[in-house]
C-alpha cells in the first residue's frame, strides 16, 4: 500500500507556533526509502563538534544533581537537535509515533483542537467542527493557561497534549484566556472519541450552496464531489462558498483533490526542497465536479497548510474570490521517517509553492476581499412607509416576489452573509 504524501505546512522559522495534533486530526504518514537517506562518510563528520559533544555528555554524567542515565541523555540530544531547525521538525519517540499512527485512523479520545507553542504559551490553532471544543466555543489564538490544576507554561507541547488526551467520558477544565479580555476564563470538556466528517453541505438559499471543509483527509476530495452533486440535484448551482475557516490542513492529495473539484486544467501546487524525491508539481485534470459554478472561498487565521493550498491554487488561477481574513501561512511540507528502533522523526523537507510561485511560509494567502468576523443586527423598530401602505395604491402586474427570511446562520456569520451577496453580485453582473 502506497503511503500518503506528508503534510503540506507553513511556519515561521523563528517565531511560528509549534504545532501537533492534540486528539486532532489524521496526519499523513510518508516513510523516506532508506536508499533516499544519505548518510555522510566517516571522514566528513564535524570531528571537533564530536569530541565537545562526548565531553559535554560526560560532565553531565558525571556531575549533574541528579544521575540521568544514557539513553535518556542521547534521546534529549536528538530532540534538541530537530527542534531547533524549525517549529515543525521533533524526535518521535514510541508514544509519540504510535499516537501519529492512532491519528491517522481517524479515532482517538481527545477533545478536538490542535494546538502550538505561540511566544512560549500554549495556542490554540484551530478548534476541529463538532467536537468539544468547538462546541464550547473555544477559537483560534486562544491561550490556555492550565489544563486541569496543572500550568501550561512549565509544560513541553508533547505534554499538554498528553494531558488534553484521554479515556472519553472523562472531564477536563482547561483555563483560558482570550485576547481582548481582561480575565481568564473556565471551560470544562468532555472527552469524546474523536470521529471527524471533514465536509458538510447546505443551501443558504435556492441556489446557493455551502460546502464547509473541516479538514483534509484521504478521503476529503471524493466526499467534495458528492456533496457537490447533492446541491445539484436540489437545482442548479447559482453559486457556492467554501468555507476554509479554521481548517488546520491535512493530506496534501486531498488539498490538490478539491481544487481539482473546481479547476479543468493548470497548476495547482509545487514542491521544493534538497532531495530529488521533494520535489513534485500536481496539476488539475479535465474531470471536474463543478467548473462553472461562482466560487467564493472563505479563510481566516485558523486556515492553514492544505486549506492554504486550495485557496491559494483557486486565488492564482482565477477561479475563485477569496474572501475573509490573512491565513495562518504554513508552507512547509514534513514528513514522517521510521527509525529501526520503532521511533521516528518528523522532518521539514520541502516548501511548497502556488501556482504564481508564491511560497505562503510565513507569509499566509491575502484575501482579495477583506470581511472581518462579525454578526447582523438586523433593527426592528423605524419601519418606513412604503407605497405598497398607501391606501388605493396601483397594485403591480407582476406576481409578488417572495422575500427570503435571513437565515440565523446568516445572521451571526457576517463573513457568510458577505460571501452570499458577493454571490449574487457576481450572478448580476454575469446575466448582463
Amino acid at each position: 500500500m502506497t503511503p500518503a504524501l506528508p503534510l503540506p505546512g507553513r511556519a515561521r522559522l523563528a517565531r511560528s507556533p509549534r504545532r501537533l495534533l492534540a486528539s486532532l486530526l489524521p496526519i499523513a504518514l510518508l516513510a523516506l526509502p532508506l536508499p533516499a537517506m544519505a548518510t555522510p562518510a566517516a571522514n566528513d563528520l564535524p570531528v571537533e563538534e564530536i569530541q565537545t559533544f562526548a565531553e559535554v555528555f560526560e560532565r553531565i554524567k558525571r556531575a549533574y544533581v541528579e544521575e540521568v542515565d544514557d539513553a535518556t541523555l542521547l534521546r534529549n540530544a536528538m530532540r534538541g537537535m530537530l527542534s531547533e531547525l524549525d517549529p515543525h521538525s521533533a524526535y518521535l519517540d514510541r508514544e509519540e509515533f504510535q499516537s501519529l499512527r492512532e491519528s491517522t485512523q481517524g479515532e482517538f479520545g481527545g477533545i478536538g483542537i490542535e494546538v502550538g507553542l505561540e511566544d512560549g504559551q500554549l495556542t490554540v490553532i484551530s478548534p476541529i467542527d463538532d467536537t468539544p471544543a468547538s462546541r464550547a466555543g473555544l477559537q483560534a489564538r486562544d491561550l490556555i493557561l492550565r489544563i486541569d490544576d496543572t500550568p501550561t507554561e512549565s509544560l513541553s507541547l508533547q505534554e499538554a497534549v498528553n494531558l488534553m488526551r484521554g479515556e472519553p467520558g472523562s472531564r477536563i477544565e482547561l483555563t483560558i484566556q482570550r485576547r481582548g479580555e481582561s480575565a481568564p476564563r473556565s471551560v470544562t470538556l468532555t472527552r469524546e472519541v474523536i470521529r471527524t466528517e471533514s465536509v458538510r453541505s447546505e443551501l443558504l438559499e435556492p441556489g446557493y450552496g455551502y460546502l464547509r471543509v473541516s479538514q483534509f483527509q484521504s478521503r476529503t476530495a471524493d466526499q467534495v464531489s458528492e456533496h457537490i452533486r447533492r446541491l445539484e440535484r436540489d437545482g442548479s448551482l447559482n453559486g457556492l462558498v467554501l468555507d476554509l475557516r479554521n481548517n488546520p490542513g491535512g493530506v496534501l492529495q486531498a488539498a490538490v483533490g478539491v481544487a481539482d473539484a473546481f479547476l479543468e486544467s493548470g497548476l495547482i501546487v509545487y514542491t521544493e526542497g534538497r532531495l530529488a524525491d521533494t520535489e513534485m508539481q500536481f496539476s488539475a485534470g479535465r474531470d471536474t465536479a463543478a467548473p462553472e459554478v461562482p466560487l467564493v472561498v472563505l479563510i481566516n487565521g485558523g486556515s492553514a497548510s492544505a486549506a492554504e493550498i486550495v485557496a491559494g491554487a483557486l486565488q492564482d488561477q482565477r477561479r475563485a474570490v477569496v474572501m475573509g481574513t490573512e491565513s495562518f501561512g504554513k508552507g512547509s511540507v514534513q514528513q514522517i521517517m521510521p527509525l529501526g528502533n520503532g521511533e521516528g522523526l518528523k522532518l521539514t523537507t520541502a516548501l511548497y509553492y502556488t501556482p504564481n510561485g508564491r511560497s505562503i511560509q510565513a507569509q499566509g494567502i491575502e484575501p482579495d476581499v477583506e470581511v472581518v468576523r462579525g454578526r447582523v443586527e438586523v433593527t426592528e423598530s423605524g419601519r418606513q412607509v412604503r407605497e405598497a401602505d398607501l391606501e388605493g395604491h396601483l397594485r403591480s402586474r407582476e406576481a409578488p416576489r417572495e422575500r427570503a427570511e435571513l437565515s440565523e446562520r446568516l445572521r451571526e456569520d457576517y463573513q457568510l452573509g458577505e460571501a452570499l451577496n458577493l454571490l449574487k453580485a457576481l450572478n448580476v453582473l454575469s446575466r448582463r
